[in-house]
């Protein structure tokens, strides 16, 4: 019934309750793949490059002047420590999941993370999101957000959401 099922992972322990939940119905399922994801957001810089034909100008007035020939420019620069990061934590987890047989393959997206799930989920034809919420409830969802309630109310593929523990009920 579930042949790809997608599981996002923030690197808490909160969101790794989920696993459990998607490596039985993955080995119940006779499903073919799991994929784990992490977002991030690209962290992105500036560095000093001698004769650089970016527009980002540095010389000895500061920003924009461009009245002196610039003895440095500064050109963007993204940095994929974070990127490095999701990526080891994923293959960690991917490694224990085939060691129990499961088929399972990691991605990092670059983007805000419910809107990553949810497309990611569409694109790739996953048939089942299974994910963790991290149980706030009352004026901290509200003023905080959550990334879990948007990915379970804009998806079109179905959500196994899993408490996590310790979920204190706000009702």
């Amino acid at each position: 019934m579930y042949k790809k099922i997608l599981v996002p992972l923030d690197g808490s322990k909160l969101a790794e309750c989920a696993l459990p939940h998607a490596e039985e119905l993955a080995k119940g399922c006779n499903t073919g793949e799991v994929i784990l994801i992490s977002v991030t957001e690209r962290v992105q810089g500036y560095r000093a490059v001698e004769g650089a034909a970016e527009p980002f100008v540095l010389s000895g007035g500061g920003w924009g002047a461009a009245i002196q020939p610039p003895s440095k420019q500064l050109v963007p620069e993204a940095f994929g420590k974070k990127e490095k990061q999701a990526q080891r934590y994923l293959d960690r987890i991917a490694e224990t999941m085939a060691a129990k047989g499961i088929k399972v393959s990691t991605e990092v997206l670059l983007w805000k993370p419910a809107e990553a799930i949810v497309g990611y989920a569409r694109q790739a034809e996953c048939d089942l999101i299974v994910m963790a919420s991290h149980g706030r409830s009352g004026p901290s969802r509200w003023a905080y957000g959550s990334v879990a309630d948007k990915v379970l109310r804009s998806s079109c593929v179905p959500v196994l959401m899993i408490r996590a523990p310790g979920c204190i009920s706000g009702i």
